[in-house]
């Protein structure tokens, strides 16, 4: 069997509701690794909050963090490191524009540093694992360096508005995306950066073609690179969109859906 590229999401794909990766699924991903196929996270998350996952796994592949924007080899820094931030000013912007829309508040990461701009314990617990240096205050003065990322936490019904004024004002420098539930967040990063293409960049320096590339997402920040992968598989527990273009839905990530479609596919 040719050898293939097998991509995970983390959360609600990889990880089961309770963050966790099930012995079913680490032993597959093992027989997969150990046949001679490689094995790769492609996550929103930053790579602090990824990590352990990663060891977890025993992965020696470079890995994809905020969708995109952040691609390294932790296990070899010859690989290179490709960091593609938001512009400062789009930042102050976009902070600045908040103001008419009843925003909860907007946390900024700059790598593993993180910038939130009102004092939010619950919030700010989200961002703790892999224990970052955190600054709390207004973004427009406490922050000095093109961030990865920007989150923007509002009320439900406002979210919609928030993803139509950035669609119309500032569609040209950013792209964003929603959180699942329970969380209504709305992730900022810089425009056309996506999973898709991390994984792109990965693919080729491993020398595999997107024929052979397996990857499994469930929210709308996996549709481009289930679009990409050759074979590009949906969760049972993924959002509609995803489904509708997936090349094939498994299990749920609380059913081993992974383990199920990879000894179906690559015959472990």
């Amino acid at each position: 069997m040719k050898q293939h590229l097998i991509v995970l999401d983390l959360d609600g794909t990889l990880l089961t509701d309770q963050k966790i990766i099930s012995p079913k699924t680490k032993l597959t991903l093992n027989k997969a690794i150990e046949a001679g196929h490689e094995v790769m996270i492609a996550t929103g998350r930053p790579y602090r909050s990824s990590e352990t996952f990663y060891k977890e796994l025993g992965l020696s592949t470079p890995i994809v963090n905020f969708n995109g924007a952040f691609v390294h080899h932790p296990r070899n820094s010859n690989w290179g490191m490709y960091h593609t931030p938001i512009g400062l000013n789009t930042v102050h912007e976009v902070v600045e524009s908040m103001y008419d829309y009843n925003f909860h508040n907007i946390v900024a990461e700059v790598l593993d540093d993180v910038y939130v701009h009102q004092h939010d314990e619950k919030l700010m617990d989200i961002f703790r694992f892999g224990d970052p240096t955190i600054t709390t205050g207004d973004l427009r003065s406490y922050l000095k360096t093109d961030p990865t990322s920007i989150l923007i936490h509002a009320p439900y019904e406002r979210v919609q508005e928030i993803h139509n004024h950035l669609s119309s004002v500032h569609a040209e420098v950013i792209d964003h995306r929603r959180w699942g539930a329970p969380w209504h967040v709305i992730e900022i990063v810089k425009s056309g950066m996506s999973k898709a293409v991390g994984l792109d960049r990965v693919a080729k320096s491993l020398g595999i073609g997107r024929e052979n590339i397996i990857a499994f997402g469930d929210e709308d920040n996996d549709l481009e690179m289930i679009d990409f992968a050759g074979i590009g598989v949906a969760m049972g527990n993924a959002i509609s969109p995803l489904k509708n273009i997936a090349n094939d839905i498994t299990l749920t990530n609380n059913e081993d859906g992974i383990a199920e479609l990879l000894i179906d596919r690559l015959k472990l």
